[in-house]
């Protein structure tokens, strides 16, 4: 499939490179840039034939089949509709949007349209993490009790800013607590919270910079998740259950497990990945659009707008919301 790239900052960089090692599996067509020095300087690292300095002239290249959207948060909605509505084909970065809404919305133009579009949440596509699905699934630590995930970093300058400001749909939660949120989702077996309670803390730019929010989901299960950019925080993600445990020493590079039952010998399973991980949701997103789907059936439409809810849920208890209504 025919790549174009939206943006060229740090996750756009990735997205590049790692199509470049899938050894032409996928072709780099183009990329946009708010400016052509930026768009020709990134088209000339990876080799990349058209460079544009606005996101239109990427949207009407007709040698583009699909564009990896990389644009800020606040931006996702307006660029995802864009790409659609010039007949691509959509892998959206994460948060989707900033509201469950506007998710919807851009599902229903896709479905419309006859064209392909998901979130780019690339830890669903993990080989290992769909084997601790499995696990779980086959009831190797018994039924599932309880949970718990932790993601922090710390940020500096101008990177703090960027992370925080609340018109680019900042704050940990979108940045980094989708991670706990999408995680928590696949070990629950896609079943959404009944309900929740959370402690968290505001910031000088009025968006969250910490949080800790415990879940509850039906059959007395519970989670616990903690989001941080300001403190480092190990990204350790443990399942607990009747007979065992599944501890990820990461679990968003999450490329080793422990299966630890309760009285028995811990069982080290490893699952390497090939590139760096955003191989498997760019392969996902081709067999897609080969197979004619609107969406991924391994990534849902549910269940992007799931964690979608429950984050608008959660935002909107602490007073906040950020929404790019167009």
């Amino acid at each position: 499939m025919r790549w174009g790239i939206m943006a060229t900052g740090t996750i756009a960089a990735k997205f590049a490179d790692t199509v470049m090692k899938m050894g032409g599996e996928e072709q780099l067509t183009a990329c946009g840039s708010r400016s052509m020095e930026k768009a020709e300087e990134f088209a000339g690292r990876y080799g990349i034939r058209h460079a544009y300095d606005s996101y239109e002239a990427l949207a009407a290249d007709p040698e583009v089949d699909a564009v990896y959207v990389a644009t800020p948060n606040n931006l996702h909605f307006d660029n995802c509709r864009l790409c659609l509505d010039a007949g691509k084909h959509v892998l959206c970065e994460k948060p989707f949007t900033t509201s469950a809404d506007e998710a919807r919305r851009l599902f229903g133009m896709a479905k419309e349209k006859g064209l392909f579009i998901m979130e780019a949440f690339w830890i669903r596509h993990l080989p290992l993490l769909k084997k601790m699905q499995e696990l779980i699934k086959e009831g190797v630590i018994g039924d599932v009790v309880y949970a718990r995930s932790d993601f922090g970093f710390t940020a500096q300058g101008a990177r703090k800013d960027r992370k925080f400001d609340s018109a680019l749909g900042g704050g940990a939660l979108l940045d980094i607590g989708i991670y706990n949120l999408g995680f928590m989702h696949m070990v629950m077996g896609d079943t959404k919270p009944s309900g929740f309670t959370s402690s968290y803390h505001i910031n000088e730019y009025g968006t969250d910079d910490f949080s800790s929010i415990l879940l509850n989901y039906p059959g007395n299960r519970t989670a616990s998740i903690t989001a941080s950019i300001g403190m480092a925080m190990p990204r350790e993600g443990v399942v607990y259950g009747t007979s065992g445990s599944i501890r990820l020493p990461d679990y968003q590079m999450a490329e080793k497990l422990v299966v630890c039952p309760y009285g028995g010998q811990p069982q080290e399973i490893c699952i390497p990945f090939e590139i760096n991980g955003f191989e498997y949701q760019i392969r996902e997103a081709s067999r897609c659009v080969k197979e004619g789907m609107y969406t991924s059936d391994v990534l849902k439409e549910k269940d992007t707008l799931a964690v979608l809810e429950l984050m608008d849920g959660i935002r909107a208890s602490w007073g906040l919301k950020f929404s790019c209504e167009s």
